[in-house]
């Protein structure tokens, strides 16, 4: 019998059982789930980027500015 996989909640860091049955997965509650969603509204996570990795994704899409 293979031992259940159990990850640390992102938020609080308490121990996280990977079932299928357990809806607020990576997350040990709908509080934390909540918490971390709140941190990437107001901006507290970021995915890191290039200052100019916009300029070159939409360089082609507008005429340039004069």
């Amino acid at each position: 019998m293979s031992q259940t996989p159990t990850v640390n909640c992102p938020t609080c860091g308490a121990p996280v059982e990977w079932i299928a049955s357990n809806v607020n997965r990576p997350f040990c509650s709908d509080r934390c789930k909540l918490i971390d969603l709140g941190a990437w509204a107001s901006e507290e996570h970021k995915i890191p980027v290039s200052p100019d990795a916009e300029d070159d994704l939409f360089s082609e899409d507008f005429e340039p500015r004069h």
